[in-house]
């Protein structure tokens, strides 16, 4: 199944609200990004991934949360691979924890725990993928592990996700459509 057949009928906002065909617009509260206008003000040349250490419900809980002061641009379903959006590729939003990496790059969180491979499914890989290669596209980003990093190798960060359990050989080559 193409990522995009799994979220056949799912949206409910306009194609024009959201930076990625399939993807359901669930804004994060303002108070948790920079409005900006990128690529103009910041290049975008990385995709960060990380794991949520949340369920899927909860992560779009708390980046609605004005409180949060955090937010990625997408959250990944485990079970199915819907996608929902948070936050404008041309805004900054504020998920690596280091403010050079959230000017140029686009957050891509994952429904699961670090310690806990079963949330990293088929389906999961598979919807992630095809967004990663396609904000890649987008940005000329080249599709490798220079470019397309975990959220433990954002400097200053303390963070370990993915973390171990993250196949980064699949999902590299599902990028790159292999």
């Amino acid at each position: 199944m193409l990522a995009g057949e799994l979220w056949a009928g799912r949206g409910t906002a306009s194609a024009a609200t959201v930076d990625y065909p399939g993807a359901t617009w669930a804004p994060a509260s303002t108070s948790n990004y920079t409005a900006s206008n990128r690529p103009t003000t910041y290049p975008v040349n990385l995709v960060v991934i990380h794991v949520t250490q949340e369920t899927f419900a909860d992560t779009i809980t708390l980046f609605q949360d004005p409180a949060h002061a955090a937010a990625a641009h997408y959250v990944v379903r485990s079970a199915d691979g819907a996608i929902d959006q948070c936050v404008r590729e041309h805004d900054v939003a504020w998920h690596a924890g280091n403010w050079d990496y959230n000017t140029r790059s686009i957050g891509i969180e994952h429904e699961g725990w670090v310690d806990q491979p079963a949330y990293f499914t088929t389906a999961m890989y598979h919807a992630s993928a095809a967004l990663t290669a396609e904000i890649c596209d987008k940005y000329g980003i080249p599709k490798d592990r220079n470019h397309i990093i975990g959220h433990s190798q954002v400097p200053g960060t303390d963070h370990t996700d993915p973390g171990p359990n993250w196949d980064w050989v699949r999902y590299i080559r599902l990028v790159n459509g292999v």
